[in-house]
């Protein structure tokens, strides 16, 4: 297995990276800037070239450099304007969607948020957009014959990792920490059974590796 996580250098992402070296799981940080891609590797981390905002042939040539099986979109434009967030949270997702499709590569975790389903929880939202360019992602995600795992968390954090989370069938509020996702993204990539499964979850008090496995 290698996987490349794409957004390595966003908060999630980084942790991700700490994740997957700690579990001794062969990766390729996805990364835009070239400054970014060189402190990564100054830190002995490897690294890929990718731009989201390239065309798809670039990107399917990125992700086909990367040697990767497996692809972890946790990119997003982060508040640099809501047509970046359209570009980069939907086109740029789905471009790699059809990449992986095109190099054969079936495994692809999602890193979405809560209510991306749930149009009463964000037509009045601030962050709409947002919203709007989860919803359709992970729509186009589902039709798709990848071997897909979608992960909801709640409001995020920088809090400490617990291992711990609560798995909500429907979600129903909560905040969890960034490196707890970290974990769930990398439990899930290592359990067959997350395939064409979706993970609402917020902090709570089961075991990761309990209820995802």
């Amino acid at each position: 297995m290698k996987v490349l996580i794409i957004g390595a250098h966003g908060k999630v992402g980084r942790l991700l990276v700490d994740e997957l070296k700690a579990r001794k799981i062969d990766f390729a940080a996805g990364l835009r800037k070239e400054e970014q891609i060189k402190a990564y590797q100054a830190d002995g981390i490897p690294t890929q070239y990718i731009d989201l905002t390239a065309s798809p042939k670039d990107i399917q040539n990125s992700i086909a450099e990367s040697g990767a099986d497996t692809i972890v979109f946790s990119a997003g434009a982060g508040g640099a304007g809501y047509d970046k967030t359209i570009e980069i949270d939907l086109d740029g997702a789905i471009k790699t969607m059809d990449a992986a499709q095109i190099l054969g590569i079936k495994r692809y975790v999602m890193v979405s948020a809560v209510y991306s389903d749930d149009r009463t929880k964000w037509e009045a939202s601030e962050i709409r957009p947002y919203y709007v360019a989860k919803h359709y992602a992970d729509k186009y995600l589902r039709s798709t014959n990848l071997d897909y795992t979608i992960v909801h968390p709640g409001t995020l954090t920088d809090d400490p990792a617990t291992g711990k989370v609560n798995i909500q069938s429907n979600y129903e509020g909560g905040s969890v920490a960034r490196a707890d996702v970290a974990k769930v993204i990398a439990q899930a990539i290592q359990t067959p059974s997350s395939i064409k499964n979706e993970y609402n979850f917020s902090a709570g008090d089961q075991a990761i590796q309990d209820v995802i496995r």
